[in-house]
């Protein structure tokens, strides 16, 4: 199974969530899309049930001199939530991180004020919250987003990807209420693979994303 791109998976993925609408699995819900790539898929989801969508910044903490291998995430202003085995694995500690995870709060906070436009965030206390992303590898920002979400005091915490690793979905279980994934092939290396187009979204892409919900 493959996806043409964010769009169709998106669809594929909100018929899934519209079936739990239909048997009141999801009451008051709320999408909330990380972007970039999220965005594309979200917005196919917030049409189906239908529900309002926003967005959560979250930015991936990369390991320095090797920024493709994940090994943290943060979100608002919240302390970086790190993988302590990975930092054990490559021999680092939080303070070597300290760099980088100024860096990557920078570009949250701008992008924040991009997407946002002068609104404030959402109110997600009694809400049923269905955070959305284009896949699942790692989970490092996915289990950010949820553990942020959760401080808001949601009803019910759903997250919603449209393919993911299975052994990260798994262990994602503990941290929301629901896991929605169609695709959970078994042999597993990113994300893009399972996608005839992945290209990079741009603010702009976000933007015309939340402007058309």
């Amino acid at each position: 199974m493959r996806y043409r791109d964010r769009a169709q998976a998106g669809r594929e993925l909100a018929a899934l969530l519209g079936k739990l609408r239909d048997e009141g699995a999801l009451p008051e819900p709320i999408v909330l899309a990380l972007p970039r790539g999220g965005a594309a898929v979200a917005a196919e989801v917030a049409r189906e049930l239908p529900a309002p969508l926003d967005v959560l910044v979250v930015r991936k903490i990369g390991a320095p001199h090797h920024e493709e291998f994940g090994v943290g995430a943060i979100t608002g202003d919240e302390p970086p939530l790190l993988d302590t085995g990975a930092l054990a694995h490559l021999g680092l500690s939080g303070e070597a991180l300290a760099p980088v995870v100024e860096r990557e709060r920078r570009e949250l906070r701008r992008r924040e004020r991009r997407y946002r436009e002068g609104r404030p965030p959402p109110v997600l206390r009694g809400r049923t919250v269905i955070v959305v992303d284009d896949g699942l590898a790692t989970g490092s920002t996915a289990r950010a987003a949820l553990r942020h979400v959760r401080g808001r005091g949601p009803a019910r915490t759903v997250l919603a990807v449209p393919v993911g690793a299975p052994d990260s979905l798994d262990a994602l279980a503990a941290e929301a209420d629901l896991v929605v994934c169609p695709f959970r092939p078994a042999v597993f290396s990113s994300v893009g693979q399972w996608y005839d187009d992945f290209g990079q979204l741009t603010d702009d892409d976000v933007l015309d994303a939340l402007r058309g919900a």
